[in-house]
């Protein structure tokens, strides 16, 4: 098992399977905190430095949530323009000056291996938030602890599931960085199935089936949707060289009601990594679906912030010390 501690995360790559599960059971202790039972002040007076130099909503915003649940202080910087990249300065300057402000930072960049560049100057640990087409281990990981939490309302663990990959698997970093994570897991079936100029790429196909897994590659919907999880994603249009060159995709493989009850099982988990597209051009996972209980993307969510909480008191080293910091919660609160 990796040492957390002062590590940088970069990749799930650095993970095996005992890492994976040391970060799952310390997300798991994290439930209590941000369901706002109980407080627990384990960071108060560290500094996280969020750095998000491409745009995001839930994964800025759940790192600065996950910080401040642990009772500690974030500084963001949003946009290139907003920060001295923008003079020039390169990342290796900009990571020995930020870490110097901080304890830990969290990065995102449109670059590929980009924070990994970055990290080679920061004297602090750094965490990354996605860098490019290449990564995103932390959605990976959210990803991850989502499948396990709801695969045990069916008494069911992640060895030996029927996944369901669908959408833009050529440039969705998040279901490159999930099919290196579940290369770590034994006999899973995975069917990948999008348009064949957005297929998975080859080297991320290899290291599924290197792991023994059994990997279908479609076009179809019908009668490839029997599996106890269907995790879509959207056309990343941000990937394309055009607007026209993405939207000749748009509305491929739509997930509605009448898709689910036609192809689906009964109790087949539904994930999307966040934002679905829901005009009606695209309609990727429709509404109609909101009242479905097997709908699992707002709480696959939520749980970013218990799988970022766990890095951050894993690579700061107070994941034994929790409960020694735990506070009674004074607000109202319908959590």
């Amino acid at each position: 098992m990796m040492n957390f501690q002062g590590s940088h995360i970069l990749s799930v790559s650095q993970f095996d399977r005992d890492s994976v599960s040391r970060i799952l059971e310390v997300a798991q202790a994290m439930i209590p905190y941000a369901s706002r039972q109980k407080r627990c002040h384990v960071l108060e007076g560290a500094i996280l430095n969020n750095l998000f130099f491409e745009p995001s909503t839930r994964t800025r915003i759940s790192f600065g949530t996950a910080f401040q649940l642990l009772g500690g202080f974030v500084h963001e910087t949003v946009g290139q323009e907003s920060s001295s990249l923008s003079k020039g300065e390169s990342l290796f300057d900009t990571a020995r000056v930020i870490s110097g402000y901080s304890d830990v930072i969290a990065m995102r960049h449109p670059d590929m291996h980009s924070v990994a560049e970055f990290s080679k100057g920061s004297t602090v640990p750094v965490i990354n938030g996605g860098d490019g087409a290449n990564e995103h281990p932390t959605q990976a990981l959210l990803d991850l602890f989502t499948i396990q939490a709801e695969m045990s309302r069916f008494d069911k663990g992640i060895d030996g599931l029927n996944i369901v990959l669908m959408g833009d698997l050529k440039h969705g970093r998040t279901v490159h960085s999930l099919s290196r994570l579940l290369s770590l897991y034994k006999n899973l079936t995975i069917t990948l199935l999008s348009p064949k100029e957005l297929q998975m790429p080859a080297y991320i196909v290899d290291v599924l089936t290197n792991a023994g897994h059994k990997v279908n590659i479609t076009q179809t919907m019908a009668g490839n949707l029997n599996s106890d999880v269907v995790y879509q994603t959207r056309i990343q249009q941000e990937r394309f060289t055009s607007l026209a060159e993405a939207e000749q995709y748009r509305g491929h493989f739509s997930l509605n009601k009448s898709v689910y009850q036609q192809y689906c099982k009964e109790h087949t988990v539904i994930m999307h990594p966040l934002p679905r597209d829901a005009r009606p051009e695209a309609n990727e996972l429709d509404i109609d679906l909101n009242d479905n209980s097997n709908l699992a993307i707002f709480r696959q969510a939520q749980n970013g912030v218990l799988v970022r909480m766990a890095l951050f008191a894993l690579t700061l080293g107070v994941d034994e010390k929790l409960t020694q910091y735990e506070k009674e919660v004074t607000w109202f609160t319908n959590k």
